[in-house]
């Protein structure tokens, strides 16, 4: 019998990680229970001065659960979180996830608007929130709308709040203080199933309706598992011994995962925080003694921008990650410049919870690189126009991923779901290659491609580029309708302090030994900041709605031309 040969990957980088190892797939309350088993005395959670030990979550976790079970949540029941990052969302991810029922993860930013489509797409009627100012009207609305039938609410005083707005308890019916679901009655409904579905986690997307990815206990359990196996850096880190910032949203699938999952596993201490603030993380780095960073390319553009950044100690940190979007190599050059570390990147999805790809240590560093599978992970290229067909070494085509962490499908769109997938394999919508190393790099998403004169233009590459000049300090790259190339790239920068403007004429010219003549922007815009999500990515969607607003006005503001007689 003819062995199999193994992929390139395995072969070339055998130091990174055993892609043959067992994985330690699970459910979330069996993870929970793994760090507990580390020290019920041990601190979890640093929240606005205080901490928070991991035999008072797992106290907290129980008891609500217990009383959500009384309340009436049952298995395979959707519930809504519409928090921050606050001490109240482990302990209802938990909790919610104890019972076997289905978190719905809400964004904070997202308008009234957003938050009720997303409760008629999930289906969820019960939804935990807090009374913040900006939060409570939101969930408030929902109750008025119809939309709910009970209401969670969360005193933010418990963790030493500032301005809170009164808990609206007796207001409406289904209104509830969340402290009152604390029950001491013993839990007794039975544990969820590895294939159960913990979690209903929206896919991005700023135009049209984004996609609920159905994810199970199996799939993100599988997925930290993955994650901890990864040992290109060196040694792994040393469970219970690490502190880990969590400004990242745990109701993103990045922080949730790689953050709080994977942290709560080896019974890590996180440093939590609400929102992203450049000096309380430089605190938290240089007399917290951080020793983990996970952060979005805009979080590590403005450490390296802090004035005084120079003199900090970072001596304390040993794992730096960005993710959730690409980091241009200039700027990750001069984040390791500054913190003396090799900054960990990578690619991943919602779909994949979100464990993809990270890059050896012994790779070449190049724009859109992004590495090898993670244990356990398989993935290939193929062809955007057969897709069971698997491409040579070196085309360009979609990236297609299979393994335990790869999601069971989209809630309530079995077309969406079975378009996805092609012979077990999962259809990403990212266009890349691979080399003849195994590294795979990313071009571009399929939907961001530009077609210029018939050549392919992928915004990513322009951007990249772009980062080298010496003003830019942040860029998008989109496609615009262009009357004799069909399309041509646009590029909306930012500028950073002290740097002037430049022309679209020095522009092309700096670009001209970087870029193909058909890559090169064809207009050029400056703003005071570009349009970010809840995570602070980049939203090139948004200047696309706005410049298809702009054309259908203007088409509307024009006279009727003349019929021809």
């Amino acid at each position: 019998m003819t062995a199999v040969p193994k992929p390139l990957w395995q072969r070339h980088f055998p130091d990174v990680a055993d892609w043959g190892a067992p994985l330690e797939i699970t459910t979330v309350p069996e993870l929970l229970a793994q760090g507990v088993s580390m020290g019920r005395d041990k601190p979890v959670l640093d929240f606005r001065g205080a901490k928070m030990s991991y035999g008072e979550l797992a106290d907290d976790v129980e008891r609500l659960a217990s009383g959500l079970a009384q309340a009436g949540v049952e298995r395979g029941m959707p519930v809504a979180l519409l928090l921050p990052n606050t001490p109240y969302h482990p302990i209802a991810f938990f909790a919610v996830t104890r019972l076997g029922a289905r978190v719905v993860h809400l964004s904070p930013l997202d308008a009234r608007r957003e938050i009720e489509h997303k409760l008629k797409a999930s289906g969820a009627r019960w939804l935990i929130t807090t009374n913040l100012p900006d939060l409570l009207p939101k969930a408030m609305g929902q109750l008025d709308a119809g939309l709910l039938d009970h209401l969670l609410v969360g005193d933010d005083a418990r963790w030493g709040a500032g301005q809170v707005s009164p808990l609206p308890i007796g207001q409406y019916s289904g209104t509830r203080d969340l402290a009152e679901l604390f029950s001491d009655t013993p839990l007794a409904v039975p544990m969820p199933a590895v294939e159960d579905i913990a979690l209903l986690q929206f896919t991005g997307g700023t135009t049209g309706a984004p996609k609920i990815a159905m994810l199970s206990h199996g799939n993100l359990t599988a997925s930290v598992s993955i994650y901890r196996l990864w040992r290109a850096f060196g040694e792994l880190p040393v469970p219970g011994a690490e502190k880990a910032v969590a400004v990242l949203p745990l109701f993103h699938i990045f922080a949730l995962t790689t953050i709080l999952l994977r942290s709560l596993r080896d019974g890590n201490e996180l440093l939590l925080r609400q929102r992203f603030d450049v000096e309380e993380l430089v605190r938290d780095i240089e007399a917290g003694r951080a020793t983990q960073m996970s952060g979005v390319p805009t979080m590590w553009v403005a450490l390296i921008n802090r004035p005084g950044i120079e003199q900090v100690d970072f001596s304390s940190l040993k794992t730096c990650v960005s993710g959730g979007a690409p980091l241009p190599l200039e700027v990750q050059a001069r984040v390791e410049e500054l913190v003396d570390n090799r900054l960990i990147n990578g690619w991943g999805m919602t779909e994949t919870a979100p464990a993809g790809t990270r890059l050896p240590k012994t790779a070449d560093r190049r724009a859109g690189v992004i590495g090898v599978p993670l244990p356990g992970i398989d993935m290939r290229i193929v062809s955007m126009d057969d897709p069971s067909r698997e491409l040579p070494v070196g085309e360009v085509g979609e990236i297609a991923i299979r393994g335990p962490n790869v999601f069971k499908g989209y809630f309530g769109n079995e077309q969406g779901t079975a378009e996805a997938f092609r012979d077990g394999w999962f259809l990403t919508g990212d266009m890349g290659r691979m080399d003849a190393q195994g590294l795979f790099a990313l071009v571009d998403r399929r939907k961001n491609m530009i077609i210029s004169s018939g050549f392919n233009v992928y915004p990513a590459a322009v951007e990249n580029a772009i980062y080298e000049h010496p003003a830019v300090k942040e860029v998008i790259v989109i496609g615009v309708p262009d009357s004799y190339r069909g399309q041509s790239a646009k590029a909306y920068v930012t500028l950073r302090e002290g740097a002037g403007r430049f022309t679209l004429e020095e522009l092309a010219a700096f670009l001209a030994d970087r870029l193909g003549r058909h890559e090169i922007p064809r207009a050029l815009e400056f703003r005071d900041a570009l349009p970010r999500s809840p995570v602070g990515k980049l939203l090139p969607l948004a200047l696309k709605a706005e410049v298809e607003a702009e054309l259908a006005a203007a088409q509307a503001a024009a006279p009727d031309t003349p019929s021809k007689h």
